[in-house]
């Protein structure tokens, strides 16, 4: 494989003379030597030809390198990370937006365990760590295997290794399967690598898989330095380095695709080429939804003489893990460290400063990013903020004052979600705001992650003038763009040189791997200051920085904004802190329109997230694991082939599909959840019945005198009356301006837009009061989505609710629309109406032609994507919000604030019914408040007062335990089992298409290609790729066919300033129309059989691989397009994956086979050939 070589020979001279001054960068030496754009190093001479790794001494690891090769994007299981990113492409750029035998017992390093400082080991004279591996081999080759123990593996390193390593390392000794959770960043890859060294020394074999073909390649580079060139391999889809090597590195999906091929034989380990280890790294992946599958099915199918590795970042729940893979397994030891070498502060950035994030004690948020605390200290220029706090004068006016509220404390009373979000608005910093802090305090280099590409290039483009490099770096850099320029001319990403020059570099899926590349190396040598990238860098390459910064902590879902998981922050937050160079990490939050630091503590304070099954069949899975003899027996095939395919009956299958973790976890710990689940609400139970009216009566009349128990008893059986009074009252006001509302919304959808106060209350408690223009009733909406929407789908039902006033007729609630003061749609129902005003938008046209008002917002309304989120629900319907659009802004812009709406302008005012059910309430609060004080007067008062504290100090305890009976709850819902159903559902559709039969085992040709396949949907690649109408096309038309099977994901960006893109011959045209028919009659048989897998089919992007194939150059092809080079880049890996796979299939026609090698060695070309390998 060949290495990239760009960067200037002279820099390995100039770190020399760095190294003579005072405080030279402790891995300096080592960042000189690493590959890719560096100096070539010369081969070490030693009969293992292991290859030198320079590093400093007091390096805190050896030297690792950390260049990914170009080809990141090439597998699937990479894409899915970085097609994440087009989730938040519509955001404005400017967003920023134990170790035991048994299991018994668990080993957890605590905080004097940690090797915070890594000591470098005293050695007589200085070896390299190839040489220390090379000593130990020959030794156990000299005086056999006892020479290997933890102490050996140790000395390989020029540092102490940490308790959690070394009692991970003697648990493999022993001859133990391992799973260690330990946090990102903390020397997990240690152990694996002493494993190796282990194996290799004893002359076996080792595999070693990873999530990403990223990951897959640098640690092929890093264990090659440590091994040797000939004694490591890479294995991936389409090529092989030496596959037969000692350590064999490999995607999961790989191994995965191995081992179907001997579960279940007697000679399963045989198969496996005498394998004795397989490590299982970021084995947390498990839970991921579209993957998890593949972790499971390793550990099921692995042989039992085989050690497993386990590496986790730190979950809640790695006792079931290492409970699951010993039992189904062998004997498992589990080791867990909760500490970082590097220990991470946190920080929020404001507008105007940069603020610890947590108090002195770190429990808690410091209490200066308060939302009151900002409120109470925010400038008053910003007439907005005036806004703002007027409406919350007029509230507090407004509102009923409590016993609390007579204090006047503002900080008190909770802020509406205007307030918050006009606050949070004042407070947004500016990029610059943040940098100029992090460089003051010598907090570079920085990660920086923000959600989308478009951040991440806009945020580049606004500090590109801010210089971050001195004179010898920016030459530095300049030297290596001009040798990269050289070497790979197509691969420049020409709009980010400006600002690598000065600095600072942008890094996510919508750039060439190779570009990414030599970002990384820059970032890694100290030349590139500030990396802003997508959080596709935090799941992939090992990149650490002195900080990390999340822009925010929400993403765009399905279902709106959703804030970030435990386990997501802590992931990118683990790549703040270089070990063995900084003392501490830094992770800083940033303040913006959405949350602020309240969020930022939510999330961190949460705990962190268990391992979720996520155990699916593919038609992969059922056909390797059902498939025995074959409709046709090919030459090459031997009678002991043939007798090994006898295949699994479904009994057989049943077993292993019910081996999966979540069934594991199911079983076990669904139990214990349920007994602790049982005991809360026992214990909930018994509290209620000691603050029941009864319980304090009793308390009262034991603690007080005669007299004045029977003063008080009487007031409060008087106190409880007035309230149910009260109550009934409230709730006949409630329907009472509930009939009131409907005809004055019906008089206004002709007219006028009017506004309203739409009001209602968080998940919090905290209510909220917004301003709002009607657009009208959601049934008059004709034709619009939102009426479509909200008619066919279940979340938006409505029910009849019997009228309080009334009881004997029904309200039935109905829908409406408006938007929002702060640029939101809102759905809601008459429930959430507090008030209509009789002043409006006029719905009168600006110019003759023009469109109405409320057909403009309608038309506004409907271009929307419909991804609403659930606010507050009621018997009456729920209350909903959608964020609108750049277009909506000025609408909103012209809501006005609450206090500027006069009560006199209240159209509910008119309604003399209504009227006079307020009255009537207000008097009865009234009556209730005034009843209240005669008991605080009573001679009992006191000692009443203090059985009263005690309830209310029991009713938080039972709120307490209610929100630990949530989170069990939950627990409980996401431990589903996995489903033997879903397997039988695949197997209908694998017989009926007849392409195995599952009551003979009989495999047919269709199942047998469809088995070979590596892919989304197996069988529907099978059934294209068999397909007859494939076979008159040529290489290039070929290529864009397959293309269009794997284009998911792949996206036109709508914020380029061209839109050009290759359109298809009519040939493919023809063929895919031909294909998309025979794709419905396939997706009406799996939705027959209840199977929901994707068939993916579009030629939206088929003619850009058409072009490429013809003989287009890379800046041909690039010229005005509309794609993101990285997108098309992927594109055209993915294209030639399948191509290279047709030849390989079995069964499939010989001028397929042809023309699609054909066609997969022209597409294979700079820069696209540079990707792979």
């Amino acid at each position: 494989m060949e290495t990239l070589s760009i960067l200037s020979p002279s820099h390995t001279f100039f770190t020399r003379l760095l190294s003579l001054q005072p405080s030279p960068p402790p891995l300096l030496h080592h960042l000189t030597q690493t590959l890719g754009f560096c100096c070539p190093k010369p081969p070490p001479p030693n009969l293992l030809r292991f290859r030198v790794t320079f590093q400093s001494p007091s390096s805190a690891y050896a030297s690792k390198s950390q260049l990914s090769d170009a080809d990141d994007d090439e597998e699937e299981e990479d894409e899915e990370f970085e097609e994440e990113e087009d989730d938040d492409e519509d955001v404005a750029a400017d967003e920023y937006d134990d170790i035991s035998g048994d299991m018994s017992d668990g080993f957890e390093q605590s905080d004097d365990e940690v090797e915070t400082e890594p000591e470098p080991a005293i050695r007589a004279d200085e070896e390299f760590r190839w040489q220390r591996v090379e000593k130990l081999c020959e030794d156990v080759k000299n005086f056999g295997e006892e020479m290997i123990d933890d102490a050996a593996l140790a000395s390989l390193y020029d540092f102490r290794i940490d308790k959690f390593q070394r009692l991970a390392i003697q648990a493999f000794l022993r001859g133990s399967s391992v799973v260690v959770s330990a946090p990102t960043s903390s020397g997990k890859t240690l152990i694996a690598e002493a494993a190796a060294v282990a194996t290799v020394a004893r002359g076996r074999r080792l595999f070693y898989t990873t999530p990403l073909k990223a990951l897959s390649n640098q640690k092929f580079r890093e264990f090659r330095e440590t091994f040797g060139e000939d004694n490591v391999g890479l294995l991936t889809g389409d090529s092989a380095v030496n596959k037969d090597a000692q350590v064999l590195i490999m995607t999961t999906e790989i191994l995965r695709n191995m081992l179907y091929q001997s579960v279940g034989m007697a000679s399963a380990r045989d198969s496996l080429f005498h394998v004795d280890v397989i490590v299982l790294d970021e084995v947390h992946y498990l839970s991921d939804i579209s993957r998890g599958t593949v972790w499971e099915e390793i550990v099921i199918y692995s042989p039992k003489a085989v050690q497993l590795i386990c590496l986790s970042a730190t979950v809640a729940n790695p006792d079931e893990l290492a409970g699951w893979i010993g039992q189904i397994h062998g004997k498992t030891e589990l080791v867990t460290s909760t500490k970082r070498p590097v220990p991470l502060t946190w920080h929020f950035s404001t507008k105007t400063s940069l603020l610890p994030l947590l108090d002195k004690t770190g429990k808690h948020m410091n209490r200066r990013l308060s939302v009151n605390y900002m409120q109470l200290n925010a400038p008053p220029t910003k007439s907005y903020k005036d806004d703002g706090s007027r409406r919350r004068n007029s509230r507090r006016r407004n509102r009923e004052t409590s016993y609390d509220d007579s204090t006047g404390n503002m900080s008190r009373r909770p802020l509406s979600k205007n307030d918050i979000n006009l606050i949070y608005r004042s407070q947004v910093p500016q990029v610059t705001d943040t940098l100029w802090h992090l460089k003051s305090k010598d907090m570079l280099p920085a990660l920086w992650f923000i959600f989308s590409r478009k951040g991440c290039d806009a945020a580049v483009q606004y500090i590109e003038d801010c210089n971050l490099l001195d004179d010898y770096e920016a030459s530095e850099v300049d030297l290596a763009l001009k040798r990269f320029r050289i070497k790979y001319p197509d691969a420049i990403r020409e709009s980010a040189v400006k600002g690598l020059l000065r600095g600072v570099a942008a890094h996510h899926a919508g750039c060439l791997p190779l570009w990414k590349s030599f970002i990384e190396e820059l970032f890694q040598r100290g030349l590139v200051k500030v990396v802003f990238a997508t959080e596709t860098l935090a799941a992939g390459i090992n990149m650490p920085a002195r900080t990390a910064i999340i822009a925010s902590l929400s993403k765009r879902s399905d279902s709106g904004r959703t804030l970030l998981s435990s386990n997501e922050l802590l992931q990118m937050a683990g790549r703040a802190g270089r070990r063995g160079t900084d003392d501490k990490g830094h992770v800083v939050l940033i303040q913006n329109p959405y949350e602020g630091a309240e969020a930022g503590c939510k999330v961190l304070f949460a705990g962190l997230e268990p391992l979720v099954s996520q155990f699916t069949a593919s038609y992969g899975m059922v056909l390797n694991l059902l498939a025995g003899s074959k409709v046709t027996r090919r030459s090459n095939e031997s009678d002991e082939t043939k007798a090994s395919l006898s295949g699994r009956t479904l009994d057989e299958a049943r077993k292993l599909v019910e081996q999966s973790f979540g069934n594991y976890v199911g079983s076990n710990v669904m139990l214990a959840a349920k007994e602790e689940l049982a005991r809360i609400e026992k214990e909930i139970e018994m509290l209620t019945m000691d603050i029941s009216d009864d319980a304090i009566d009793r308390k009262s009349r034991k603690l007080l005198t005669g007299p004045a128990y029977k003063e008080i008893a009487n007031l409060q059986e008087e106190l409880r009356a007035e309230k149910r009074i009260r109550a009934e009252l409230r709730k006949r006001m409630e329907s009472e301006k509930l009939s009131s509302l409907r005809p004055l919304l019906k008089e206004c959808e002709n007219g006028q837009l009017p506004f309203l106060c739409l009001q209602y209350k968080d998940s919090e408690g905290v209510q909220h009061s917004i301003p709002a223009v009607y657009l009208g009733k959601v049934e008059s909406l004709s034709g619009s989505k939102l009426k479509n929407l909200v008619s066919v789908d279940d979340s938006f039902a409505l029910n009849a609710v019997a009228a309080e006033s009334e009881p004997t007729s029904v309200f039935e609630p109905s829908y409406y629309a408006a938007l929002g003061s702060d640029n939101s749609w809102y759905l809601f129902t008459e429930k959430w109406i507090k008030t209509i005003y009789k002043t409006g938008f006029p719905n009168v046209a600006l110019a003759q032609g023009d469109s109405l008002p409320r057909e403009i917002m309608s038309m506004l309304l409907d271009k929307t994507e419909m991804k609403w989120e659930k606010l507050a629900e009621s018997n009456l319907g729920g209350f909903w919000g959608m964020e609108g659009s750049l277009e909506t802004w000025s609408w909103s812009l012209n809501v006005p604030v609450l206090n500027s709406l006069s009560e006199h302008d209240e159209l509910l005012h008119k309604s003399e019914t209504f009227n006079r059910a307020v009255e009537r309430y207000k008097e009865q609060r009234s009556k209730v408040s005034r009843l209240k004080k005669k008991i605080s007067r009573t001679q009992g008062f006191r000692e009443y007062k203090k059985i009263i504290d005690m309830a209310n100090f029991t009713e938080e305890k039972i709120k307490r335990l209610k929100g630990r009976s949530r989170r069990l709850t939950n627990r409980i819902e996401q431990i589903e089992p996995s489903g033997w159903k879903e397997f039988l559902q695949i197997s209908n559709v694998i017989h009926e298409t007849r392409a195995l039969d599952i009551n003979t085992h009989t495999i047919f040709p269709l199942g047998e290609t469809a088995a070979a396949i590596r892919g989304e949907n197996e069988l529907w690649l099978a059934m294209v790729l068999r397909n007859k109408i494939l076979l008159s096309l040529k290489p290039t038309e070929l290529a864009a066919v397959c293309a269009s099977l794997v284009s998911e994901g792949i996206k036109i960006r709508p914020w380029k300033n061209n839109s050009y893109i290759y359109e298809p011959s009519s040939t493919v045209v023809d063929v895919v129309s031909f294909l998309d028919e025979q794709r419905s009659t396939f997706l009406q048989l799996q939705e027959k059989h209840g199977v929901n897998k994707p068939c993916y089919l579009d030629t939206q992007f088929a003619g850009m691989v058409e072009a490429w194939v013809s003989g287009l150059t890379w800046r041909e092809i690039m010229m005005d397009c509309a794609m993101d080079e990285g997108d098309l880049a992927r594109l055209l890996r993915r294209t030639i994956d399948l191509l290279v796979q047709i030849p390989k299939l079995p069964d499939i026609d010989p001028v397929l086979q042809s023309n699609a090698k054909t066609a997969s060695n022209i597409m294979d070309r700079p820069p696209i050939s540079e990707l792979a390998g």
